[in-house]
């Protein structure tokens, strides 16, 4: 059962795009941009990872920090006498489109101080129907003015799984609107016996009918691109959260999408590109000169900027008419030697890759993990439950599709060291693409890697660089055979010790890493 909202001093329920635009305008960090839609400045600019606490008094149900129910009555407390004396915009809808066995109602109750805020996520919500309820609906209660004393940054996010609302204090990044919900939603998910994926997902043609792609990956490692980027004509459905349920039907979340802004070209992501510079996209975080030109490669601020939009901006697949998925791609941005696509084997290997989530992080996640090295598994920080129960409760949708359904890992960074490295080279969004199309179609050729017991290619169509797709070759070629062959022997031995810590695994999930 939802909570009662707590009463204000007015409240504005479900307003318009129009009328949100209007309270925006009012805004002293919101500023009209060249293309005639609204960018907003706000003071945080990532998800504010340190201050987040799942609320119960069993600090065992969850890996993420906690709060007792005494300490976090009282924090609700000051956060309803504070919204009693504010005015609040109130805005509905639902998680899931309306074919989905996994819809379910949510809503964002937030100050009118942070208007953007609400403006981007009606773009995410699919609309509110005359089924909705309240007494089902996730509840994020949301105040960007109210300092959380105490805490860091005196900033506090609450996650109450047990009555289904998250409360946000003195922050006005989207991030935690857009995550307030879909996290609580996750959980619920679990609860149903199918997985929540940190996921975009695309159809793409091709001679043999379409294929269904989820793309699994940290937030700023190229999920959003490779989703939207086109092979054979393909069409985005979703960039963020699906779900996958037992038989491998997978289901969509949101009717819009939140993409990272920084190095936008349109020569490149043409989709978001476009979307995002209409009248009805909203920006965040962007640089913007004071005549409202846009720059998407100014990170002077940060390199974290963002924009929603809806998908009725852009030529997209229905999400109702998503079926079975495919393949699975979980995407690794790294500077070493990981080759730019990986097959896994077994699912035992799946299972174990999946649970890694190695990746180099970025702004998203906040300076604690921007260029840093990160094992996250699933590629998913919102989890609350133990992470194993990801990587088992994926073994098991593999097995429940008869095992009709391929893993790869495919590599967005660099092979043989960062940019500054000589000889080193850079996995393109032309590469990637070739591979995605190649993985669609089926035309990849295959050998077995004699260090990890993966499949890598020996050949790509429409990829001209073996050495991509093989690193040793390219370290043998630069004469770093033997620092090759350290690093394999040390990944190994990481990857062994990561992976032991999560008790919950079959140990065959530990060997398939060779």
């Amino acid at each position: 059962m939802a909570i009662d909202l707590p009463p204000a001093k007015s409240v504005i329920t479900n307003p318009s795009q129009e009328e949100i635009k209007r309270l925006v305008a009012k805004m002293p960090n919101a500023q009209l941009t060249e293309f005639g839609n609204w960018h907003v400045k706000a003071r945080v600019t990532s998800r504010s990872g340190g201050s987040t606490f799942v609320v119960t008094d069993d600090p065992g149900r969850t890996t993420k920090p906690t709060m007792t129910r005494e300490r976090y009555a009282e924090i609700a407390r000051r956060q309803e006498a504070w919204i009693a004396d504010r005015e609040m915009i109130l805005v509905e809808g639902y998680i899931g489109p309306d074919n989905s066995p996994l819809r379910r109602p949510a809503r964002v109750y937030i100050e009118t101080a942070a208007a953007n805020i609400p403006g981007m996520q009606e773009q995410l919500y699919y609309p509110r129907d005359d089924d909705w309820r309240e007494e089902d609906a996730l509840t994020v209660l949301y105040t960007p003015t109210c300092q959380a004393d105490g805490f860091p940054d005196n900033r506090l996010v609450t996650i109450d799984l047990d009555n289904w609302v998250t409360r946000v204090f003195n922050i006005d990044y989207f991030g935690e609107s857009k995550m307030g919900g879909l996290r609580m939603w996750m959980e619920w998910v679990y609860q149903q016996g199918a997985l929540a994926m940190h996921a975009g997902a695309k159809v793409i043609p091709t001679a043999d009918g379409e294929r269904t792609a989820l793309i699994v990956g940290l937030s700023g490692t190229g999920k959003t691109t490779t989703t939207f980027t086109r092979q054979n004509d393909s069409l985005p459905v979703q960039d963020d959260i699906v779900a996958l349920v037992p038989g491998g039907r997978c289901y969509a979340t949101e009717n819009g999408c939140f993409a990272k802004t920084i190095g936008l070209d349109p020569r490149d992501e043409p989709t978001i590109h476009g979307a995002l510079t209409q009248p009805t996209g909203w920006l965040e975080n962007v640089g913007v000169a004071e005549d409202g030109t846009v720059d998407f490669f100014d990170d002077s601020y940060t390199a974290n900027g963002r924009g929603t939009f809806s998908l009725s901006e852009i030529p997209h697949y229905d999400p109702r008419r998503l079926d079975k998925a495919d393949f699975l791609l979980i995407l690794n941005r790294n500077e070493s030697i990981i080759p730019a696509v990986t097959k896994m084997a077994s699912v035992e290997q799946a299972v174990a890759y999946y649970m890694l989530g190695e990746t180099k992080g970025t702004s998203a996640g906040g300076a604690a993990e921007a260029g840093k090295f990160l094992r996250v598994p699933g590629t998913n920080p919102f989890f609350m439950g133990h992470d194993y129960q990801q990587g088992n409760r994926l073994g098991e949708m593999i097995e429940s599709m008869d095992f009709d359904f391929e893993v790869y890992v495919l590599s967005t960074g660099w092979v043989g060291g960062g940019e500054q490295v000589a000889g080193s080279k850079k996995v393109t969004i032309p590469h990637t693409s070739a591979i995605v199309k190649g993985i669609a179609e089926g035309t990849i050729e295959w050998e077995t890697d004699p260090d990890f017991g993966y499949l890598v290619p020996s050949s790509v169509p429409g990829f001209d660089d073996p050495e991509l797709l093989q690193p040793s070759r390219l370290y043998e070629r630069l004469g770093r055979s033997e620092e090759y062959a350290d690093a394999v022997a040390r990944l190994k031995a990481e990857r062994r010790e990561y992976m032991t810590q999560h008790t919950g695994l079959a140990p065959e999930v530990v060997a398939a890493l060779g």
